[in-house]
């Protein structure tokens, strides 16, 4: 996802997109981003990612929650892994591209650039960019491995929750294969650039402030991608008797939406622009490829998906979170509206994924 929400203040916990402006207030770079040429000038540093600014908690589930989760392993083997595909019947990035074994190869490339001439470099940007972000795989996985509970406690442990984490990384990993040699053998874009802003992401890892408990992170994962949602989707219909309050699955929601849902690509950042995932997703949100309304569109999904208007016999601070989660989608609609306004004032700036060629935000 490209969605930059971190723009118009909603009540101190929610914004949209803009177009062009400084560094989200959230980050900051450190040693990297000096004046001049900063890739020159910090050779000799020791790398120094991005770093978050937000006081990081760490482990706020208690103790008996992560029992709770622990005593799931049946549910998720019967719940969860019947949702994975055996690997025989997915794709792979082969079957989209020219077949480097066939005699036919160097024909089928040549019709390949043939028609990269004709991509505007604007889709270019926003597709090198998904690129990126689907190739910082390693960061996404270790983060679902710092959830208490279910996480993968030895890389190869053969309990549900980690048989899950890992195929779905498996999964994954075709995605940014075959964006990666699309691109390489299109002759569009500059893959040095590209190869170095993913080493940087990757370095700089992410903190979406799951705070290792599972409810928020499969919150947010359920934003990031809808095969990871089936834990959360499911989760609210376990029994009471199981230790599942439903008041705290949607108290855990609303504290997600007031954190804002980061996206994993948040600290992108390519040697040159300190601005670059702001840049990235402002052209993607122009383009039309993922906008505020696709956000809002997923919250919906999930608020009917889980039933939250229909709870009743909520504590005061869950009925608070319900009120809050349930009336958020049409308020981030009309800040978009807002946000369309300024977007036909936005600048036109160069990118180094495609030679430094300029493309407007």
């Amino acid at each position: 996802m490209a969605l930059k929400l971190n723009s118009i203040s909603l009540q101190s916990s929610f914004s949209l997109p803009r177009m062009a402006s400084p560094r989200s207030p959230k980050f900051f770079m450190v040693s990297t981003l000096s004046t001049g040429n900063k890739e020159v000038e910090n050779l000799k540093k020791p790398f120094t990612p991005p770093r978050e600014v937000h006081v990081q908690i760490t482990h706020s589930m208690p103790p008996e929650k992560i029992e709770v989760f622990k005593s799931l392993e049946n549910w998720a083997e019967q719940n969860i892994l019947v949702h994975l595909k055996p690997v025989q019947k997915c794709w792979q990035p082969r079957d989209f591209l020219p077949d480097p074994a066939s005699e036919g190869f160097d024909e089928q490339v040549k019709e390949l650039r043939d028609r990269a001439k004709k991509i505007p470099d604007d889709y270019y940007v926003v597709l090198v960019g998904d690129m990126i972000t689907e190739e910082a795989l390693p960061t996404y996985q270790t983060m679902l491995n710092t959830l208490d509970g279910v996480r993968d406690e030895t890389g190869a442990s053969l309990t549900s929750w980690a048989i899950w984490t890992r195929a779905w990384t498996a999964e994954e990993n075709r995605h940014g294969d075959l964006l990666n040699k699309y691109l390489y053998l299109s002759g569009r874009v500059d893959m040095r650039q590209i190869e170095k802003t993913i080493q940087y992401l990757i370095g700089s890892g992410m903190d979406p402030r799951t705070e290792n408990r599972p409810y928020l992170g499969f919150i947010y994962t359920s934003f990031q991608e809808r095969e990871l949602s089936f834990p959360m989707v499911t989760l609210p219909g376990l029994p009471r008797s199981m230790g599942i309050s439903s008041w705290h699955k949607y108290v855990a929601f609303a504290d997600m939406m007031k954190k804002k849902i980061s996206m994993p690509a948040h600290l992108m950042y390519d040697g040159q622009d300190d601005n670059l995932f702001e840049h990235f997703s402002a052209v993607a949100q122009r383009l039309g490829i993922y906008t505020a309304k696709d956000y809002a569109d997923i919250l919906e999904f999930l608020v009917g998906r889980w039933q939250v208007e229909k709870l009743t016999g909520l504590s005061a601070e869950g009925r608070k979170a319900q009120e809050y989660v349930c009336t958020l989608p049409p308020r981030i609609r009309r800040l978009q509206e807002r946000a369309q306004g300024r977007a036909k004032q936005a600048p036109t700036i160069p990118f180094s994924w495609i030679f430094g060629r300029k493309v407007r935000l």
